[in-house]
């Protein structure tokens, strides 16, 4: 069996991985629920690469997460429900189907009137299926996606109903609300940690909702940030390293200036 640029050869190579008897003991084992946690972490680890701008390794992490895909449709194929083709077909009548503006006869130009239009071929597709009626405004979030990115959706949804405000400003003083009652949590000898804990919850939806405001993604407003974080701890241990010392044999407010002087050099 060697390498190729065609999907062909993956298909087959899939196949092989999941024949009895002669395939691969770990592939045969596996089932959707044990295959799902490795999908997310190659989205995850393409994300990563995109991040990094590594494009070396997202050609890498890509090929992984194709991977997930194939595997995922071989074992459909094994149930005869879909196979690869199938998955194929259907994603490329739906790129037909919700591209008009392109494939057809709709003459929407702008990133805001494909967006609309976008939404629009999808609440019909929904009515179509029959689950306009019965499902909620809200339906159809994955409880799977990481928290920020899932309160991110749920506000989109909401939003589009007029469930929303209008001023990012708005949303910060909404924000400032909730952190008064996170210390009034902590100010309350009655209250105990979940009290402020569930105000911590309050805080961080209405700052995701803020970056969506602000036409930003909190999940990656974060990873950003922890990026940031981990930069310039970097540079606190290098600092003291310097001086024969260690994060824990400093005190925090040497650390604290360390952070500061980081800071500064970035």
């Amino acid at each position: 069996m060697t390498p190729s640029r065609d999907v062909g050869r993956l298909l087959e190579i899939m196949a092989a991985l999941r024949t009895p008897k002669t395939g691969c003991p770990w592939d045969l084992e596996q089932n959707f629920a044990t295959i799902a946690p490795y999908t997310l972490e190659e989205a995850y680890e393409v994300a990563d690469a995109i991040a990094r701008h590594d494009l070396t390794n997202l050609k890498e992490e890509l090929g992984d997460l194709l991977l997930q895909v194939v595997f995922h449709a071989r074992m459909a194929d094994e149930q005869r429900a879909f196979d690869f083709g199938d998955v194929v077909q259907a994603i490329t009548e739906k790129l037909i189907r919700r591209h008009p503006h392109v494939f057809g006869d709709e003459h929407s130009q702008t990133p805001e009137a494909v967006k609309g239009l976008w939404d629009r071929i999808k609440a019909e597709e929904k009515a179509a299926r029959g689950g306009a009626k019965q499902d909620g405004a809200l339906a159809g979030v994955p409880v799977a996606l990481p928290a920020l990115t899932r309160a991110l959706k749920l506000q989109e949804k909401a939003g589009k109903v007029g469930f929303d405000w209008n001023d990012p400003r708005a949303v910060l003083h909404k924000i400032r609300e909730e952190a008064d009652e996170i210390e009034e949590a902590l100010d309350n000898p009655a209250a105990d940690m979940t009290d402020a804990a569930a105000e911590v919850g309050d805080l961080l939806f209405a700052a995701a909702n803020l970056a969506r405001h602000l036409h930003a993604d909190p999940e990656a407003l974060l990873r950003q940030t922890n990026r940031k974080f981990e930069r310039r701890f970097a540079a606190i241990e290098r600092a003291l390293a310097a001086q024969g010392r260690a994060p824990q044999d400093a005190t925090l407010a040497e650390m604290d200036a360390l952070w500061d002087e980081a800071k500064r050099t970035e």
